[in-house]
């Protein structure tokens, strides 16, 4: 009576599409989290599985079952968590909704709080590298216009002036398509102006933010660090990567399922 269960799925154990077969694109277009991901007059784009697998999904699984754990740890009832991709995506669209209701986004994208405007966007550069802007907060973006050379533009003034994004965002493509990425790294390094390159995997492991320890190669095999990190805990060392099945026995005989082996 005081075992949890977690059981992940796509649409959940109980509703219309149950026993229907599907993928992470499948249930986030549906719940609506795929609504967003896209520049105005443009295809949804496919992420790559955090939004519904990683997100929706197995981060609502574990919050589910350390929930269940700590119920049954204090009434010794256990449950069954129902954690479903559908509807964990849904429910990290909260924030948005929040802010709709506030009158910052609607369902047109492209003149949205966080779609639309020329500071919360990504730029390619001359070298074919990428750079993200996302000033939000009217004293970040005064110095990304100042480090840009436009803190004194008439045109850039006005920051939540929705007819005028179209135009600086068309602006701003130019001006950082005129340099390569390590020019603007190299310029908004350190500042509050909330800019930063778009970084591969491999280019984050070279990275000096990695003094961290959040990406590690170990035997070949490039991994990031488990987050997030506890204060009592030692610093994270990579192993190699298990066989599989290598640990079965020792699990089951932990569970008392099979009796361990001697050796």
């Amino acid at each position: 009576p005081g075992l949890v269960f977690g059981r992940m799925t796509g649409w959940g154990q109980d509703s219309a599409l149950a026993q229907t077969a599907g993928h992470d694109l499948n249930y986030i277009s549906l719940s609506g989290a795929l609504w967003y991901a896209s520049n105005p007059g443009d295809a949804p784009l496919t992420p790559a599985t955090l939004v519904g697998d990683i997100g929706g999904g197995a981060m609502y699984l574990v919050a589910g079952m350390l929930a269940g754990l700590l119920r049954a740890k204090t009434s010794g009832v256990g449950t069954v968590v129902d954690a479903a991709i559908y509807d964990g995506s849904a429910h990290m669209m909260n924030l948005l909704m929040s802010i709709r209701q506030a009158g910052g986004f609607g369902e047109t994208r492209g003149q949205n709080l966080l779609d639309g405007p020329h500071w919360s966007r990504s730029y390619a550069c001359a070298d074919g590298g990428y750079m993200t802007v996302q000033c939000l907060e009217p004293k970040f973006y005064a110095q990304f216009l100042s480090l840009m050379g436009l803190a004194e533009d008439a045109e850039f003034k006005h920051q939540f002036d929705t007819s005028t994004w179209p135009v600086l965002t068309a602006r701003l493509a130019g001006i950082f398509a005129a340099q390569p990425r390590a020019h603007w790294a190299a310029l908004f390094d350190g500042t509050d102006a909330c800019v930063a390159p778009v970084l591969s995997p491999d280019e984050a492991l070279k990275h000096p933010m990695n003094a961290r320890g959040t990406w590690v190669e170990q035997d070949g095999v490039l991994q990031a660090a488990p987050a997030p990190r506890f204060d009592h805990s030692p610093a994270w060392q990579p192993t190699a990567p298990p066989e599989r099945g290598q640990d079965s026995s020792n699990i089951l005989a932990e569970l008392g399922l099979i009796k361990e082996d001697p050796r």
